[in-house]
């Protein structure tokens, strides 16, 4: 490794890079148009209307993601490969951790607030799989179709991803005790984040390759290797101050636009708080997917999925708790039922990808039925909806049985099979 940098570019980010100072120094000025007005507002302690606060602190966190996305990429430079795993699964979930760990502190001592709280993280929770899941394989199922001309019908995927999808599948199965109780308990909580620093352990015993890199990220780390580390921690800082000076206000600020206008407030929170913090992670991996990368950019949304099961969940009532509640965050029918229907989309999306092979038409399912839920809104209809889920996760679990076992124990292996990026690029002919 040499001295001067102290890491090692890869070729493929040299390559990606292009003139770096003038990329950065872009997308600086345009993060700052969004950031400086949030924050001048912040500090000055103005009192915006609730859309016009929307807008603001709204654009400030999606800013923020961003920032923290491209640094997050950039430091795999020069953090080992298993802390690189370990931060990046957390900063996955960082802007709607802040903004949903707000409303389980603010619900310790305003119980109206519990709602928000389950409402911002099941929401988030179908997003990734019932949107970002299927847009990114159908992506990379277009490019591979373009690039080689047969019709493809399934992205394949990495025995690492295994490993994964077996944490993603303990979680998904505790989850149902959720509904079965009402309750998120502390307890609960607690064995959720000790799981997730057991997936952290796991993912950093196995061997990764280097960062393949695109864009601002690959523009960061073409950098000289103080100035990279300088510019990557500038990157973390600034984004994590912004998201700690506007989760708050960006919360309450979607609960007053939905007072003001009469818009269903639990459901603005359930998908307007999480597609904007998770857009640039939906961005990122749509990237990779569109450069060929589709068994990569499934990687970063599956640990983003286990991320939002373990450490986001486990952390709900530890929040609560701190704001001033019990020892348990008590659900209300609602809830349950959105956290019925949250587990159930989990089990049905591991279940049939059990074999790693991401069926075009199992992307095509899980979009389709992320949409109808928005048509169905009674619990009736929910609750049908739940069990279409979970009939499909028994049919996927029945067609891929060769591979449950191997899955629900891979968690529990020697090592984590390494990442072999010849395997993004390998479609799965229709014949």
């Amino acid at each position: 490794m040499p001295t001067n940098s102290g890491a090692r570019v890869p070729a493929s980010t040299r390559v990606l890079a292009g003139p770096a100072t003038g990329a950065l120094m872009r997308c600086v000025v345009l993060s700052a148009a969004f950031i400086v007005p949030a924050v001048a507002v912040r500090l000055t302690g103005l009192q915006p209307a609730p859309v016009a606060a929307l807008l603001i602190y709204g654009a400030a966190v999606v800013s923020a993601s961003f920032l923290l996305a491209w640094a997050a990429e950039a430091a795999q430079v020069d953090v080992s490969g298993g802390l690189a795993i370990a931060v990046l699964a957390v900063i996955a979930v960082l802007p709607e951790y802040f903004v949903d760990l707000y409303y389980a502190f603010a619900a310790g001592h305003t119980p109206d607030y519990t709602q928000y709280a389950s409402a911002n993280m099941t929401g988030s929770n179908r997003l990734l799989m019932g949107l970002g899941w299927p847009v990114v394989v159908l992506i990379a199922a277009m490019v591979s179709r373009t690039s080689s001309g047969p019709r493809v019908a399934a992205l394949p995927l990495t025995p690492g991803n295994r490993v994964q999808l077996g944490f993603l599948s303990i979680a998904g199965i505790a989850a149902f005790t959720i509904p079965a109780t009402g309750e998120i308990h502390l307890a609960f909580g607690v064995g959720l984040l000790g799981w997730f620093g057991f997936y952290l352990y796991t993912m950093s015993r196995g061997d990764v390759d280097e960062p393949e890199l695109i864009g601002v990220a690959a523009a960061v780390a073409t950098l000289p290797g103080r100035a990279r580390r300088a510019t990557v921690a500038a990157l973390f800082a600034t984004a994590g101050a912004v998201i700690l000076l506007c989760a708050a206000p960006f919360a309450n600020s979607l609960i007053g636009a939905g007072a003001q206008f009469g818009v269903d407030r639990f459901l603005l929170v359930q998908w307007l708080a999480p597609l904007a913090s998770e857009a640039p992670e939906f961005i990122v991996a749509a990237l990779f997917a569109a450069r060929g990368k589709g068994a990569a950019a499934i990687a970063m949304l599956i640990s983003a999925k286990v991320s939002q099961w373990t450490l986001l969940v486990g952390s709900l009532p530890v929040s609560y708790l701190i704001g001033g509640g019990g020892p348990a965050l008590q659900l209300d029918a609602r809830q349950i039922d959105e956290m019925l229907l949250t587990a159930a989309q989990t089990l049905m999306g591991v279940a049939l990808i059990l074999g790693l092979r991401f069926y075009r038409s199992v992307a095509w399912a899980l979009l389709g039925l992320f949409v109808t839920q928005f048509v169905f809104s009674s619990t009736a209809e929910r609750l049908a909806l739940c069990g279409v889920y979970l009939a499909l996760a028994v049919a996927g679990c029945v067609v891929n049985r060769g591979s449950l076992w191997a899955t629900l124990t891979a968690p529990f292996g020697a090592r984590t099979p390494r990442h072999d990026h010849r395997h993004d690029a390998l479609p799965v002919l229709v014949t």
